[in-house]
């Protein structure tokens, strides 16, 4: 058998292996939309057969418009590798260089079938969110990974590896793009027919661009914001126990929220209807209990509150039976979201009510009009059932998946008095934004490349060393910001949060991010971690995206609507020192409805790291607080004028505020 360092470099096999049988464990992605025309179909064979010889191409042919058939995409399953993928420790990589197989160890990160939703078709999370579009674009890229020089970059267009071009030493190794398309042809079903086509793909916000470390990721922000929201509700001698926080999804990242209220003390309750995800996150250790009937979670329920419980709870079933079975109860929810993929609503994202998740999936490939019908149903009915909930005080806010968006799109009532605002918060419009984004703070991530829990546990020690002592010298502004994540990372090892590669997460504004690279870089240097950090950061942040209804929602001046600061933020990284950069149409809250970039950065305890990490982490942060200032963010403009005092070579341009009077009988 070929061992696995050979299998990389020679990319496309040199014989044909044979037909692969699909594991029947694993979670496959579903059946999409069957939109192409007879031609369209015959140019997506095309495409597919150019990745391989000629002589291949009469085998290939019908396999592929096979694979077309029955996915609606063509993944080229044949050539999924036999060896395991996971995040192996960096020195077992065939690269020239670290830099190259810390991206090499990302990529299999994303594909690991403990950390991705659906492996075999390279999609991450989020129910689309692709590493690759098929198995040539994986196994051409690493084979360009484990050749490639310290003066070439890899060109990337969604997930195509276009090829390796001579560049300088200070280059980034990657660029990435996903998904970027003309703004005219920018909506689902350009998605559905370009991805079909296999030209592009929806990289969502870390599945294409390296940098998803598994839930950890999104418990972390969940853990924030659900704090936060109690913090909103609750009076100051009250504390979340026996408290309900009701949400849906425990797919992918959303498997997030039964872990991240665990850490804040509530009971949890999480409805999904796929039963195979609601089972794989129970055995993970993600959520405590499974429960399949409606009377048995309403007596769970009640019992919980009444010993004020800490415990989360996985209900397989529709999140609408649920907000209605509880209304009828009289059961108390103090903080209602959702966390469903309605960015991704007809293909997969969202189910519509008293419909079985088996029937859904057929009606979704084989009756879209019906599907797309019946989910809009749902969401009025979904919205009619929080209405009644808040209408007692629950506090219901939408957590950045366009619930609010597709709800108002499908007629359901959440729209304010003037028909133009959501009655009801986007979380960074009421707790993120004004409490972290706009001061700067936001998800900082590493991952220990030698794949050990050692290097991961000194590593936190780093990082909360540097954070206590920054918090000694802190305004009082974010002081309270500065202890939760103090907290976090003190108990981080403890909630047992790792899947995949030995990864971190926690929110630190730039002077935090700066201090604790450096230290890691020391640390490399002086061989105390035993092998370099990949530096990262979820693009769900300060400066990578530009998204109207999620991470830009608490921008008022016009510009929300803009993606200046997510452009200048991937070219001002890849710049001033990024080992990889990346820049995606849609993430999060949907295609066509956000663009948002990331980078990634790689530790190697050199002086020139350290050069870089401190120039790119200043940039990347401070953009983005110079944009939220500019809107007249008052947070914002607190931040950008403490940095300039502590930065005399920052130099930013700075609002005249208006009386709101002088605007009065104007027009």
């Amino acid at each position: 058998m070929i061992d696995f360092k050979t299998t990389i470099l020679q990319g496309i096999p040199s014989k044909l292996p044979p037909k692969r049988i699909l594991s029947s464990e694993a979670n496959h992605a579903p059946k999409r939309k069957d939109i192409l025309s007879e031609d369209e179909k015959k140019l997506a064979v095309r495409n597919a057969l150019r990745y391989f010889p000629e002589e291949w191409h009469a085998e290939l042919a019908p396999e592929f418009a096979t694979e077309l058939k029955k996915f609606g995409r063509i993944y080229m399953h044949r050539f999924m590798p036999k060896y395991k993928m996971y995040a192996r420790p960096i020195s077992e990589y065939p690269a020239q260089n670290s830099q190259a197989a810390s991206i090499m160890l990302m990529i299999q990160n994303n594909l690991d079938p403990a950390v991705a939703q659906h492996p075999e078709e390279l999609i991450t999370y989020g129910g689309n969110g692709s590493v690759f579009q098929n198995w040539a674009q994986y196994l051409l890229t690493m084979q360009y990974l484990a050749t490639m020089t310290m003066e070439q970059t890899l060109h990337i267009y969604s997930g195509h590896p276009m090829g390796l071009f001579p560049s300088g030493i200070e280059a980034p190794r990657v660029v990435v793009t996903n998904g970027m398309m003309i703004p005219n042809y920018s909506k689902p079903d350009d998605w559905e027919k370009y991805n079909a086509l296999g030209v592009t793909q929806y990289g969502q916000m870390t599945a294409g661009s390296y940098m998803y470390i598994g839930p950890q990721g999104i418990v972390h922000g969940t853990t924030i914001t659900v704090m936060n929201a109690f913090r909103k509700v609750l009076h100051k001698d009250e504390n979340p126990n026996g408290k309900i926080f009701l949400t849906a999804g425990l797919g992918g990242m959303s498997g997030a929220q039964p872990k991240a209220g665990n850490i804040v003390g509530c009971i949890t309750i999480c409805a999904e209807v796929n039963e195979t995800a609601a089972r794989k996150r129970h055995e993970q250790g993600w959520v405590d209990e499974l429960i399949e009937n409606m009377d048995d979670l309403v007596l769970r329920t009640k019992e919980a509150k009444s010993k004020n419980e800490t415990v989360s709870i996985a209900f397989i079933g529709n999140i609408v039976n649920v907000w209605e079975r509880f209304y009828e109860e009289e059961i108390y929810v103090h903080l209602g979201s959702d966390q469903t993929s309605l960015h991704n609503p007809w293909a997969g994202g969202y189910y519509p009510v008293d419909i079985s998740f088996e029937d859904a999936n057929q009606m979704m490939a084989n009756q879209p009009e019906d599907f797309k019908k019946e989910v809009q149903k749902t969401l009025k009915r979904h919205a009619e059932a929080i209405n009644k909930h808040t209408a007692k005080g629950t506090y219901f806010f939408d957590y950045g998946n366009a619930f609010l968006l597709e709800a108002s799109r499908a007629g359901g009532d959440v729209m304010a008095k003037n028909n133009i605002d959501f009655k009801y918060p986007s979380y960074v419009q009421d707790i993120l934004g004004p409490m972290c984004f706009d001061y700067g703070f936001g998800p900082f991530r590493w991952v220990c490349t030698s794949g050990k829990a050692s290097d991961l546990q000194k590593t936190d020690a780093i990082a909360c060393q540097i954070m206590e002592e920054i918090k000694l010298n802190s305004p009082e502004e974010i002081r309270q910001q500065m202890q939760d994540n103090i907290t976090w990372i003190k108990e981080a090892e403890k909630n047992n949060l790792v899947v995949g590669s030995q990864a971190r997460i926690l929110y630190a504004d730039a002077e935090g991010r700066a201090k604790i690279a450096d230290a890691f870089n020391n640390a490399v240097q002086s061989g105390e971690l035993s092998s370099p950090i990949v530096l990262g950061r979820d693009h769900h942040d300060v400066s990578g995206t530009d998204s109207p209804y999620r991470e830009t929602s608490n921008i008022y001046d016009g510009s929300k609507f803009t993606a200046d600061m997510a452009i200048h933020n991937v070219i001002g990284d890849s710049f001033r020192g990024a080992t990889w950069v990346s820049i995606h149409n849609g993430g999060g809250v949907g295609w066509g409805e956000v663009i948002n970039g990331g980078f990634g950065m790689v530790l190697d305890g050199s002086k020139q790291a350290s050069k870089r990490l401190k120039n790119m982490l200043f940039y990347d942060v401070n953009n983005g607080i110079s944009r939220r200032s500019w809107a007249r963010n008052n947070e914002a403009m607190f931040a950008i004028k403490r940095e300039m005092e502590r930065t005399p070579e920052l130099k930013v341009t700075l609002p005249n505020l208006v009386e709101d009077k002088l605007l009065e009988n104007l027009f």
